[in-house]
């Protein structure tokens, strides 16, 4: 079940950080320390590491962190003490952190494991900004419904997706012929 919104100040967008440890996590991080007058940070999750998660978390004055791996439960819990910072653990913890009030939602989770969060955020019809293209080589056709359904903006954030997305922004899509996308690594590599 959603939260219910909570006062944001005026000019000021609540974000959530879905995979707040990897890549994608830390080059969001450091959009949103260059710019603390524009973000409240609503939620940040992370697979496995609770310390890194708890680190963050504090750093940026989360309102709530959930770590995937419910046996770090503990571990997250003692390391937030004191902080205010709720804590989370499990599946449903990660789709919780989803469901937040957060204007935007950085889907950064990889794999499989990103889709069911992306979609609780999708289906509160947020702002996504998708760094996970396994949520559309899972779902892709109940993915786009859902965010045709809810009125989510969904902002291509992987490489790829965002070049292809600028490309067909600079122009006619009635132009395009084919798209090619290489398989540069992972399991289309080999």
């Amino acid at each position: 079940m959603p939260i219910a919104k909570t006062d944001i100040p005026r000019g000021q967008r609540a974000i959530t950080l879905l995979g707040a440890t990897g890549s994608i996590g830390a080059s969001t991080i450091d959009l949103l320390e260059r710019n603390p007058q524009s973000f409240r940070v609503e939620a940040v999750t992370a697979s496995t590491n609770a310390a890194a998660l708890a680190k963050i978390a504090r750093k940026l004055g989360a309102r709530f962190a959930a770590i995937a791996d419910a046996s770090r439960y503990g571990e997250l819990k003692d390391a937030l003490s004191g902080s205010g910072i709720a804590a989370g653990a499990g599946s449903e913890a990660i789709v919780e952190a989803a469901e937040r009030p957060a204007d935007w939602v950085m889907a950064a989770i990889t794999g499989s494991a990103g889709l069911k969060p992306t979609l609780a955020a999708v289906a509160r019809g947020a702002v996504v900004g998708l760094a996970n293209k396994e949520c559309l080589v899972c779902a892709g056709s109940l993915f786009m419904q859902r965010v045709k359904e809810t009125g989510a903006t969904l902002l291509p954030v992987d490489s790829e997706h965002n070049a292809i997305f600028q490309a067909l922004g600079a122009g006619r899509r009635a132009d395009v012929k084919r798209i090619v996308l290489t398989a540069s690594g992972g399991p289309f590599r080999t």
